[in-house]
């Protein structure tokens, strides 16, 4: 099954581009990480605060707690279509590293992503 990818943008055809459903629940995890929570209208606790721990100094704690809120968010939006194995944190001088280790739901299939954020 495809899905429209995101962001939004258009294939080589003109048409709107479409994904995989491995690439469609990329997607979705970096949609969920990257937005604040209060930023979408009609969802404003969807989200998983990230881009506001970003700008705090970086410490071990602060990558503790940003695996915290990142697992959570990651679980009860998207816990229906993935399983997530094991989340790490980095967090290095003006750079947030997070590793996403899950399991596809529907397929059984593991993937590993990896997103990071500089200030």
């Amino acid at each position: 099954m495809t899905q429209i990818d995101y962001p939004f943008n258009f294939d080589s055809r003109g048409h709107t581009a479409q994904v995989d459903d491995e690439k469609h629940i990329r997607n979705l995890i970096e949609q969920v990480l990257f937005t604040s929570p209060g930023e979408r209208v009609n969802r404003p606790d969807f989200g998983s605060g990230l881009m506001q721990l970003i700008f705090a100094p970086t410490s071990d704690e602060q990558a503790a707690a940003t695996q915290f809120l990142v697992q959570g968010a990651l679980q009860q939006w998207l816990g229906d279509l993935i399983q997530v194995e094991s989340l790490e944190v980095e967090s290095e001088e003006a750079t947030l590293r997070v590793t996403v280790n899950y399991t596809i739901k529907r397929s059984q299939e593991r993937h590993v992503e990896r997103f990071s954020m500089e200030r």
